[in-house]
């Protein structure tokens, strides 16, 4: 694979102006040059269009798609996705940015081993106080695609990475919902990988505490609906069932979390928001395959299933969540 290879980044854009030199800057100033940048607004109501196509008119590298109507993150990149040529692809939201070397970085990773599908850069969170922080993650030369889907379960990696072209054209963006589906694209990506590596270029990731899944709203909920779409994607790859009991308890502990946003947050939420979370809560309780669960997780306090007892769940998360919040 030539160092010159062409690499495809991928910015979905919605209401983004304040921040688009920033990233788009980062962008022009790679030290790797043979880019193709596909920037996709999707329909912001500022001036983030104006600044994409004043950045286009000066740099034919940058290539500005419109959506329709305002979608997501996901319909966007994968308006991309179905337009891009570069031999691999990354994504880089709208409000991050990129160290100049962190493209030729990855690029030198997959020229030094060709069996690599996916490389990962070294994550920094910036703060809002303007510090950063390096993502707590542990380093590795190389996982299998295997094992870094399973430490992408928890995120004991990130996923933002450059990935070959190829998997995202065979798992574009998971659209099931307009938040959280995405690390299902993550988790594929990495599952289907032969090799999983690291390299030095830097992505910075500015933390954002008003985002989706830092916030009090009943879209965080979504996550479930997310979890179901990446069970049933699995179950058509065909996976062992070692992997779909990896899942499953990780669906189940999802399930419980999900139990104590509502029982930490409801006093916010109208009596129709609270309906609904107890009736997304009970649907997936309902569905989870307790022949997959681990018999030691369902002996614990706050994660027995109770499946003959609706009534009997709820007060058994209400009691957990109460003596924690005590202790």
């Amino acid at each position: 694979m030539s160092s010159r290879m062409k690499v495809t980044v991928i910015m979905a854009v919605y209401n983004a102006a304040p921040w688009l030199d920033r990233s788009l800057g980062s962008l022009l100033q790679q030290t790797h040059t043979n880019l193709e940048i596909l920037c996709v607004d999707d329909c912001s109501t500022d001036n983030s269009l104006s600044i994409l196509q004043a950045y286009a008119a000066q740099d034919p590298r940058i290539r500005v798609l419109t959506s329709e109507k305002n979608a997501g993150p996901a319909v966007a990149r994968n308006k991309a996705i179905a337009v891009m040529t570069g031999a691999v692809a990354a994504f880089l939201d709208a409000d991050d940015w990129l160290s100049a070397d962190a493209i030729e970085k990855a690029v030198m990773t997959f020229k030094s081993h060709p069996g690599t599908d996916c490389v990962l850069f070294s994550c920094i969170i910036r703060q809002p106080d303007g510090t950063d922080k390096p993502y707590p993650q542990s380093d590795f030369e190389v996982k299998s695609g295997y094992e870094a889907f399973v430490d992408s379960l928890t995120w004991a990696i990130h996923g933002v990475y450059v990935a070959r072209a190829e998997l995202y054209q065979r798992y574009p963006y998971d659209i099931t919902c307009r938040t959280f589906s995405d690390d299902n694209t993550t988790r594929l990506h990495y599952y289907i990988s032969r090799e999983v590596r690291c390299c030095e270029g830097r992505y910075y990731y500015q933390y954002n505490p008003q985002s989706i899944s830092n916030n009090t709203t009943i879209s965080r909920l979504d996550y479930l609906r997310a979890n179901e779409s990446m069970k049933r994607q699995l179950v058509s790859l065909g996976v062992s069932d070692a992997v779909l009991r990896l899942y499953e308890r990780q669906r189940w502990l999802i399930l419980v979390d999900a139990y104590y946003f509502y029982h930490t947050h409801r006093h916010h939420f109208t009596p129709q928001e609270r309906d609904y979370c107890l009736r997304e809560i009970r649907r997936v309780w309902n569905c989870i395959d307790l022949s997959l669960l681990p018999r030691k997780l369902c002996m614990k306090l706050g994660y027995m299933p109770l499946r003959f007892s609706w009534r009997l769940f709820c007060w058994q998360e209400e009691l957990y969540f109460g003596l924690k919040k005590l202790l």
